[in-house]
């Protein structure tokens, strides 16, 4: 067991649930306004937020598990 990467992996998963409740939110008020000249800007904004959630959970996961257990000693 590693502590600081359990640490490293749990700020990962924060910030991964953080961008989870965030993107929806503004992926949905572009949606709610289409006719907005901004709806584009918005809408990539959103979309960005949900990657970055995405892409925090897989290596958040990742880092607890190598916390939790260790690294990998054998190469597949």
């Amino acid at each position: 067991m590693n502590p600081p990467l359990l640490i490293k992996g749990l700020k990962k998963i924060s910030l991964c649930l953080l961008c989870c409740f965030i993107g929806p939110v503004i992926v949905h008020q572009a949606f709610k306004n289409q006719e907005h000249p901004l709806y584009v800007p918005v809408l990539i904004l959103g979309i960005l937020f949900l990657i970055t959630a995405l892409y925090y959970g897989f290596t958040g996961i990742k880092t607890l598990v190598n916390g939790l257990l260790g690294e990998r000693k054998t190469k597949l």
